[in-house]
């Protein structure tokens, strides 16, 4: 029987995980630029379409994610180190507050606000779930061996989802309240958890792997 505490670390770990990959803050300058002739009910509506879109994707590489594991041939400890290395390049350039590549290039940025309807591409995918957001959901799924671990990055997915899809509906609020630089604070504050979060995937595929012993008694 777990204990209260262990559900509660871990649904932390989990929702902040997700949340801080999906980053809807950072979505913020595109969105605006793609809705800039848009009405107050138009935008809520390509922000209600790009998070569910975002909720579509996480939760089936979460369903699919040990089917792609044998498919491939593919081991978890290696999948997190793969994991870590994508988002300590997501965090690095979050600490700089500047967009990361892992996430969108400039050309499909460009293309995203030329479209009538971007609520799905760019912005649902790879702007909201991304690579990192992808192998991260992987990742926690792979490590969930109870139904009720699943249940929370699956509640996480789902959270992250409503919450993308509040700052987006607002994010003319949200810019407007924050500034400029608030949005890049937020945004290096972020990135440092990122790093972090990638230097724990590697390490912990290291561990796994037997190459690196692990710092904390069991």
């Amino acid at each position: 029987m777990s204990s209260i505490r262990e559900i509660l670390e871990f649904a932390l770990l989990t929702l902040t995980s997700i949340f801080f990959l999906v980053d809807p803050f950072g979505v913020i300058p595109l969105f605006l630029a793609v809705t800039s002739d848009a009405s107050a009910a138009e935008r809520r509506h390509v922000a209600r379409k790009s998070a569910l879109t975002c909720a579509i994707i996480l939760c089936a590489f979460a369903l699919a994610g040990s089917l792609i594991f044998r498919l491939f041939g593919i081991t978890l400890p290696a999948f997190k180190i793969a994991g870590g290395i994508i988002l300590l390049q997501i965090g690095a350039d979050m600490l700089q507050a500047k967009q990361s590549g892992q996430r969108s290039t400039p050309e499909e940025a460009q293309e995203g606000s030329a479209k009538e309807d971007a609520s799905i591409i760019p912005l649902g995918m790879p702007m909201l779930a991304g690579p990192g957001a992808i192998s991260t959901v992987m990742v926690l799924i792979g490590e969930s061996h109870t139904m009720w671990r699943r249940g929370i990055v699956f509640a996480a997915i789902l959270v992250t989802s409503f919450a993308a899809y509040l700052v987006l509906a607002g994010a003319g609020r949200v810019r407007n309240y924050m500034g400029e630089t608030g949005v890049r604070i937020l945004t290096r504050l972020m990135g440092l958890l990122l790093v972090a979060l990638a230097v724990q995937f590697i390490a912990n595929g290291l561990i796994d792997f037997g190459l690196l012993k692990n710092p904390i008694p069991q």
